[in-house]
């Protein structure tokens, strides 16, 4: 469970004790990258374009949300296939997702993914370029115009056309430490394995200021594009949507009462006088519980490992912090969260009826984004080997709406 409470800014911490370590550690994963720069281990280049979304930190700095912003951005202009490793499943070896396929097979976030994307196709493998491979054979699926390796960074063995790095506004990689005493699994130099570096989480009014010292301090090379992303929250939504028409005993309205009017209300017409529980299992849940601070009377943190798997301990100690909330009062938790609480079994009724989660979607910050979408989009068509992409640039607009901003671009990237 989350211990104090960190209000603002830097979340960084760093254990000066295990500082030898972190140079013993640093020792062996500096001589990795070596030999692949040296080109004893190889790094391998595809035909199909390849855009790699991934962090050289332990911690989320919100992959997910940033590969479904490529999805969205995508999905109808080209047929698109995320790659995952599939962290915590219980199968081996490539499996592609099907209609039947679960968190169990696949992994909780490709399991997200392709709930939410029903029509995009989604694998997994540990060996990203054997499931490139079986990707791009014809075997498995057909015709796929770009594939997004999530979380694939460090996986060096694939040489993306588009490498992405992502980076924790409140855990700047520039003032932490390598393992065991910062969270750094790479040294602050292999950002410049980058084409593109984001910097996450950050908060919706970003100062000019702000962004001008961060761009300074992240010392990026001229081939190198740096964005500001941020989490923009969407409509609660139930995870146990209430289906039954019949009428209910009075003292279920009375239950019910507490409950939001879903679809119809703002955040903060939701969360008004509210008691929040806030349930998660992901690595770092405290710019959320910050957030929703600034809707809800009072929000109560219940947060579990990253990628938790709900036991039967686990699943009485949520009802009994619900339990014991005041009313009004209701659960929030994530999109990665829901797809393993679905799925477990001993939630009380009255949990279930209050629980709702929140999805979130990445907006790019200071007017970057067509910016942020037509390099993509030009590296896709560019590079698409049916040239179905190759049409005029009027017709890649995301449909999800456009946001004003510098006009479009070609970026030339080193590794093409």
């Amino acid at each position: 469970m989350i211990g104090k409470e960190r209000i603002e800014g830097d979340l960084i911490s760093i254990n000066k004790k295990l500082l030898p370590l972190s140079w013993l550690y640093g020792l062996g994963v500096g001589f990795r990258n070596l030999l692949f720069e040296m080109g004893i281990l190889k790094s391998r280049s595809f035909s199909t374009p390849v855009i790699s979304v991934g962090n050289i930190t332990v911690g989320g700095t919100g992959k997910t949300p940033h590969v479904e912003y490529l999805i969205r951005l995508l999905k109808d202009q080209a047929k698109v296939a995320v790659l995952s490793r599939g962290y915590k499943r219980k199968t081996s070896g490539f499996v592609l997702a099907g209609d039947d396929a679960t968190v169990r097979t696949i992994g909780d976030e490709p399991y997200q993914m392709k709930t939410k994307f029903p029509d995009i196709t989604v694998a997994v493998d540990k060996k990203r370029t054997r499931g490139i491979e079986k990707l791009t054979s014809g075997e498995y699926v057909k015709d796929i115009n770009v594939i997004l390796l999530d979380d694939a960074f460090q996986h060096r063995y694939v040489k993306p056309g588009i490498n992405i790095l992502l980076v924790d506004y409140h855990r700047l990689i520039i003032y932490d430490k390598l393992l065991p005493a910062g969270r750094l699994r790479e040294p602050i130099e292999s950002k410049n394995r980058a084409d593109i570096v984001i910097v996450t989480k950050c908060p919706m009014d970003l100062k000019p200021m702000e962004f001008r010292v961060i761009t300074k301090a992240m010392s990026l090379y001229p081939y190198q594009q740096l964005f500001f992303s941020t989490h923009e929250f969407e409509t609660l939504r139930p995870v146990f949507p209430n289906k039954q028409k019949t009428k209910k005993s009075r003292n279920t309205q009375k239950t019910q009462s507490s409950q939001i009017t879903q679809s119809t209300q703002t955040l903060s017409e939701a969360l008004a006088d509210q008691h929040v529980l806030l349930l998660t299992g992901i690595a770092s849940p405290e710019q959320m519980l910050i957030d929703l601070k600034a809707y809800a009377k009072e929000v109560t943190p219940l947060a579990f490992s990253d990628h938790h798997n709900f036991k039967k301990s686990d699943i009485e100690q949520i009802n009994e912090a619900f339990n014991a909330l005041p009313a009004p009062k209701l659960i929030i938790t994530t999109e990665k969260d829901e797809t393993r609480l679905k799925q477990a079994e001993g939630l009380s009724k009255e949990v279930k009826s209050h629980l709702y989660v929140l999805p979130i979607k990445i907006q790019i910050l200071l007017d970057q984004e067509n910016t942020f979408n037509q390099t993509i989009i030009n590296y896709v068509r560019k590079n698409s080997r049916n040239g179905l992409l190759a049409q005029s640039k009027d017709d890649h607009k995301p449909k999800d709406g456009d946001s004003s901003g510098d006009r479009p671009r070609t970026i030339s990237f080193r590794n093409n």
